[in-house]
């Protein structure tokens, strides 16, 4: 539990979140009641130094951020990265000073050495590797050999600061040393992970080999830390392709789907992704959450246009198809990844960590940006993520991948519906502005029908256009209609409706779920209690809540007061159509019975 609180001081942690770090199997049914005692305990022990506060549902560690080691190692990197040479060496020297061994050794959790300690210990070594370019560019070559080879010792497979000690070796006349300690780590990765050297290991033993001059990274000044320009991926080893061929580079990597010429409005979407760019390099996940036809997929590829020049190395794109039948599986998406990097398909491995561990390999020193559109589940899209620092991940998804948060530090971006404003603009972009201008109080009730949906409003333009001999009222006037207006918001592909958008994200949900879904049908009113919810299943109060919290994460309902939910106008005419047609008569009428029973029981009384 220290661990857990001292690595994120003044952050709250909630209970949650510490019970899935402080055990690796599945937590005792006294988990909570066990963080609250050693909480309690801590709280003795750091009396007088530090503060434990209770936030909501968790705990934050009130302290100077200085006072803790890894705070105080990251503002010296930090600060190390706008210096000049010799006093950037003195601060990266001092920061570095602060480790003693791996982080979080003598922390017995597994997980919560994994989910925290990786990321520190790339911190190191990005902060190494900082230190060595300074050091290569001032010319102390001798420090930097004596640095790396402690260091490689006991790291034998980190290409990146090999490299490092290859240039160093190089500069310092002794090239036989150099080439000598390239074949031992190509022979360690051949050995222990299957894979040949990457990019810019294999960039440095060509440049060795000929006798040019390596003093400099390849490509950038700041090796894997920095975002400095790049001319390309650099060469492809020629081991990946075989003896009989030269390195060549891969070919270039642009897979990002066309974006819509009329976008608008997602202000604060696109904000909160751009936050997210500014805290690269480092390795990142942006998940996009939102309900079926929200337009996560556009956000998506709208951002992404929009900083693609940022990951010059290239954009991957795959649709993971996450809600369809049968989903894309991992290991295909890899495969289509390695083609696209260069690989041949002979040297793609089959097992799905095997393929994982090359791309990120191949992936280590570039600056990709990866596409993940439509996952079903985190475990459908933790393979596919980059783990080196200047690549960014962006997931939509129809649920909120809480697993890729928790574990893997994503960040999540809610995509809803659009403000008002928004989604008349957007009406505005397709049909124009005079036809919206002849009669905005019938424009304004539209996009209310289509719950500001943008799948919704894009088939009803698309309809107004199809018949352009329409007003309107008159269109809006036959989606006042309920039981017709899913009907009217379809296009002929039967993939562009709104009810199948909602069909997908139906089939999806648990049984228990999805019967609540068919029988909040029968709920007058987009309001519903957990209390009206227990009383239309006949279930007990704690499975009633965990079926809405999964209706909440697949964006079916969403809780706007503790124990009160609210939903969509479409949600709940689509509720209606499947409670009519899936649940028998009899069920229905028993489920009314007892809504009206609970209703009675709350009436308000009259003196």
């Amino acid at each position: 539990m220290a661990a857990i609180l001292i690595s994120e001081v003044n952050q709250v942690i909630t209970v949650r979140r510490m019970i899935d770090l402080a055990w690796d199997a599945d937590p005792p049914a006294r988990a909570r009641g066990v963080v609250h005692n050693h909480v309690h305990r801590l709280r003795q022990l750091l009396v007088g130094q530090a503060e434990i506060a209770t936030r909501g549902q968790g705990y934050v560690l009130l302290a100077d951020p200085c006072a803790v080691d890894v705070n105080r190692f990251r503002y010296l990197v930090s600060g190390a990265h706008e210096d000049e040479p010799r006093t950037a060496v003195a601060k990266l020297r001092q920061a570095l000073g602060l480790w003693r061994g791996e982080a979080l050794a003598d922390v017995p959790g597994e997980r919560v050495r994994r989910t925290l300690g990786v990321g520190l210990t790339q911190a190191r070594v990005a902060a190494l590797q900082e230190l060595g370019s300074r050091l290569l560019m001032l010319g102390r070559y001798g420090e930097l050999i004596t640095e790396l080879t402690a260091w490689l010792a006991e790291h034998p497979l980190h290409e990146e600061l090999t490299a490092l000690l290859m240039r160093a070796l190089q500069a310092s006349g002794r090239q036989a040393e150099a080439l000598e300690h390239y074949h031992r780590t190509r022979l360690h990765l051949e050995d222990q992970l299957g894979i040949d050297p990457g990019p810019a290991l294999s960039a440095t033993y060509l440049a060795v080999l000929g006798g040019k001059s390596a003093a400099a990274p390849p490509g950038s000044d700041r090796p894997q830390a920095g975002p400095g320009p790049r001319t390309g991926p650099g060469p492809v080893p020629t081991a990946l392709y075989g003896s009989d061929r030269p390195p060549v580079p891969p070919p270039s990597v642009a897979q990002l789907p066309p974006r819509i010429a009329d976008f608008c409005g997602r202000t604060r979407e696109i904000v909160a992704m751009d936050q997210k760019l500014d805290r690269l390099p480092g390795p990142d996940c942006v998940v996009l959450a939102g309900g079926g036809g929200a337009g996560k997929t556009t956000l998506a590829v709208h951002w992404a246009h929009r900083h693609k020049a940022e990951f010059p190395d290239g954009q991957l794109f795959a649709d993971l198809r996450g809600f369809e039948r049968p989903p894309m599986r991992p290991d295909t998406v890899l495969g289509m990844f390695l083609r696209a990097l260069g690989v041949p398909e002979a040297k793609i491995p089959d097992p799905l960590t095997e393929r994982s561990a090359l791309y990120r390999s191949l992936l280590a020193g570039r600056r990709m940006l990866v596409l993940l559109d439509n996952a079903g589940t985190a475990e459908q899209a933790r393979p596919l993520l980059p783990a080196t620092p200047g690549c960014l991940a962006v997931v939509t998804s129809r649920r909120r991948l809480s697993g890729l948060v928790v574990r893997d530090g994503a960040a999540l971006v809610t995509v809803g519906p659009f403000a008002a404003e928004d989604a008349l603009e957007l009406l505005g972009n397709v049909l124009g502005r005079p036809r919206l201008a002849a009669d905005p109080a019938a424009a304004r009730e539209l996009v209310e029908r289509c719950d500001r949906l943008p799948l919704a409003l894009r088939i009803a333009a698309a309809r107004l256009m199809a018949h352009p001999d329409w007003s309107l009222r008159c269109w809006t006037g036959k989606l006042a209609d309920e039981r017709r207006r899913l009907q009217e918001l379809s296009a002929h592909d039967a993939d562009l409706a709104v009810e199948a958008s909602l069909y997908l994200s139906y089939r999806a949900l648990s049984s228990g779920a999805a019967r609540l879904f068919r029988l909040l049908g029968l709920h007058p009113g987009p309001d519903v209690d957990v209390h009206a919810a227990v009383a239309l299943t006949g279930r007990e109060l704690e499975r009633t809540r965990r079926h809405l919290a999964e209706l909440c994460d697949a964006h079916l309902v969403e809780e706007q007061a503790q124990g009160h939910y609210v939903r969509t106008e479409l949600v709940r005419i689509y509720a209606e159509q499947l409670v009519l047609s899936e649940e028998t008569p009899a069920d229905r009428d028993l489920a009314r019975q007892r809504l009206r029973d609970h209703a009675a029981r709350y009436r308000p009384r009259r003196c």
